[in-house]
């Protein structure tokens, strides 16, 4: 969330984020909100004082009369400060909901407009042509033993699947592969839980409940099905409080992902493209406020590495201030190149990354302290997909197919697979 301060001393700029995100919010609605908040944090500090001092005259030696009297003055404040403290805490708790509809700043470079006004910054590769009669990765899945969509579909509900034979080591080795490449950029390597509490998930900015939710939650518990190993890699240190020393924070975590793709729908989403449940490399960077611009450009470099290494053709794309999620200050995302996607093929997402600044933090409570201060400040929390292993495997199986109705192993991946191609 945003810094509440910033509601007066910064307004226009974030009127001007909400229009452009085009997000409708009564910014002055919740600065007065605010402002109430404010006043009632300043009447409770006078009554406190009041209090302390009553509490310390009672102290001295009274008359029955002064004692009868001050008892009775103690009583009142007393009552008066619960009066408060309930005002208090309710008006805080409609501060902290107004707050949370009111999405991130919006970076300055970001494109206006919706999904199509994203910005292409760069394409790397051609698409991939063929002397032949491409597949989808459906048919190639099936043709080669390596996909099961009918018996997902039996045993679970549609959108799940299953891997098979040498599609289960291809999973494996795109995961290990993604790992070795950031654990050797320094990045700490965490196999994170496939749960976490509701108040986490909404901290990281996901809807934990409700009917536009993309999360699962579990009967009978108080948890949900993680989205992203995002969610358990922030919640890892809510309400903590970090050294400068200690910063950047490089993390990448394994989980498993669920998502409930509510109106996903349509030919371009068909097979791998967008299931309820895939694994994912997740990298997640702390960083000072100063520094979060340049950690998620190295997030993107890295994601260009690792598809640049599978030889993928791809474009990045600045994704348009509409198209952002609440908590992202900018985003940028990958597009692998897919044969098999629409007619004749197209792009389609297969990693982003976004830098977050503080929203994340405000509302998880991470902080850090400056070398040779005593003041917090809340840290910058970024993230970035090394890879999500459904996607990879389309852009892999749809990219890589031969005209004998193998699919080849790029050379980076062999070393991880043990086999240099699919079939044959």
């Amino acid at each position: 969330m945003l810094d509440p301060r910033s509601l007066t001393d910064d307004r226009e700029r974030i009127e001007e984020s909400c229009r452009r995100r085009g997000v409708t919010v009564d910014v002055e609605a919740v600065a007065e909100r605010y402002r109430q908040v404010a006043a009632l944090r300043t009447q409770l500090g006078e009554l406190n004082r009041r209090r302390n001092e009553h509490q310390k005259a009672g102290k001295r030696k009274l008359e029955p009369a002064e004692r009868e009297a001050h008892v009775s003055a103690g009583r009142a404040l007393k009552e008066e400060v619960a009066v408060i403290e309930s005002s208090l805490a309710g008006a805080e708790a409609d501060l902290q909901a107004d707050l949370g509809e009111i999405p991130n700043l919006v970076h300055p470079d970001v494109p206006a407009g919706g999904e199509d006004q994203s910005r292409e910054l760069r394409r790397v590769g051609e698409p991939t042509r063929f002397t032949f009669e491409p597949l989808d990765h459906v048919e190639l899945g099936r043709r080669l033993a390596l996909l099961d969509f009918e018996a997902g579909t039996r045993v679970a509900a549609p959108k799940f699947y299953y891997l098979k034979n040498e599609a289960v080591l291809l999973d494996l080795a795109l995961q290990r592969m993604a790992l070795d490449m950031v654990r050797g950029e320094g990045f700490e390597l965490l196999a994170t839980p496939d749960l976490a509490k509701p108040e986490i998930v909404d901290g990281i900015g996901f809807n934990p409940r409700g009917p536009e939710t993309q999360i699962y939650s579990i009967a009978n518990a108080d948890l949900c099905l993680i989205g992203t190993a995002e969610i358990t890699l922030g919640g890892l240190f809510a309400d903590t409080v970090l050294e400068e020393s200690a910063l950047p924070l490089q993390l990448a975590g394994v989980s498993h992902c669920f998502r409930t793709e509510a109106g996903s729908h349509g030919r371009e989403s068909k097979g791998l493209y967008r299931v309820h449940q895939f694994t994912k490399v997740e990298m997640f960077a702390i960083t000072t406020p100063e520094t979060s611009d340049a950690m998620h450009e190295r997030l993107l470099a890295l994601e260009e590495r690792f598809f640049s290494a599978l030889e993928i053709p791809y474009r990045v794309l600045d994704i348009a201030a509409g198209d952002l999620g609440a908590p992202a200050y900018r985003k940028f995302d990958l597009e692998a190149w897919m044969p098999g996607r629409g007619e004749g093929g197209s792009y389609g997402e297969i990693t982003s990354t976004s830098n977050c600044t503080d929203y994340q933090a405000r509302r998880l409570g991470v902080r850090f302290r400056r070398e040779g201060g005593k003041r917090t400040e809340y840290t910058h929390m970024l993230n970035g997909t090394a890879v999500a292993i459904a996607r990879a495997l389309v852009a892999l199986l749809e990219n890589h197919q031969q005209v004998d109705g193998t699919v080849r192993i790029p050379k980076a991946l062999q070393s991880y697979t043990g086999f240099d191609r699919l079939g044959g």
